[in-house]
């Protein structure tokens, strides 16, 4: 029976007891339930794990170091599940503590299976969210990696902290223009889009990008942010007419601007 099968008094009580059981298998130095937990087939039998790790990493100060020990071990792992479900966690302690989960990223960056890349992604979005200065300057380490899926992911992971702050990650971003590989530029255009739609963000990302070199790229993500207002219409703080009217007058300012200057 999978776990969303139960009423929700026994989900509540399956919580309970996934976390009782790891932190004994933690004070016992037994792998016996955090195995089991971490490899389930039922992806949210592993999502509470992972988040009762988290937990316990916040209220036992003293197992800390022994937690981390854990998913050290568990990185290790043949099964990708159980690598999966250890970088979900080191995600979710790194919302507080990234200096002591950094280097779970960073292995599992370049792990053999996507299924772990992107619990990466997954928890560079959720950190950069919570904790974003120690995350964001990782991530302008794998800005220029010879890897494209690595500067693709690393483009996707930073957008959540982008949907509240574009400021924050625009300067990222923009290193990213001409970057040689469409797919790469692709998923810049997706970003720009998706971190444009909220309250006082339109201005921030506009008064950013016009600025930029690659016109080519700007004039799509400018068709992205307008396709996006209309996509997500039922969240976006402007209509797509008030959308579209704030980037002519933009640009039109925009440009006579740059003739006054010349």
């Amino acid at each position: 029976m999978g776990f969303y099968d139960l009423p929700k008094e026994e989900r509540a009580m399956l919580v309970q007891q996934i976390q009782q059981n790891l932190l004994t298998d933690i004070v016992a130095k037994m792998r016996t339930h955090v195995i089991r937990y971490f490899a389930d087939a039922d992806t949210y039998i592993r999502k509470s794990a992972y988040l009762s790790l988290g937990r316990l990493y916040t209220l036992e100060v003293k197992r800390r170091i022994a937690i981390i020990e854990l998913l050290n071990e568990l990185l290790l792992a043949e099964d990708f599940k159980i690598r999966q479900t250890a970088i979900n966690a080191a995600g979710e302690i790194g919302k507080t503590d990234f200096q002591n989960t950094e280097h779970f990223f960073d292995a599992g960056l370049f792990d053999e299976h996507h299924s772990v890349r992107n619990a990466v992604i997954g928890s560079i979005k959720k950190m950069g969210e919570k904790n974003p200065v120690p995350v964001v300057e990782w991530a302008r380490k794998y800005l220029h990696h010879p890897d494209k899926e690595i500067r693709r992911e690393i483009c996707h992971g930073i957008e959540l902290r982008g949907r509240t702050h574009p400021q924050d990650i625009l300067p990222l971003l923009k290193e990213l223009q001409f970057d040689k590989t469409a797919r790469v530029r692709n998923t810049l255009v997706h970003v720009i889009g998706q971190i444009s739609y909220k309250k006082g963000c339109l201005q921030t990302v506009m008064h950013d990008i016009i600025l930029w070199d690659n016109k080519q790229l700007v004039a799509k993500a400018i068709d992205e942010i307008i396709d996006v207002h209309d996509r997500y219409k039922d969240f976006a703080a402007l209509t797509q007419a008030e959308a579209v009217s704030f980037i002519e007058a933009h640009l039109k300012l925009h440009d006579s601007s740059h003739l006054c200057n010349h």
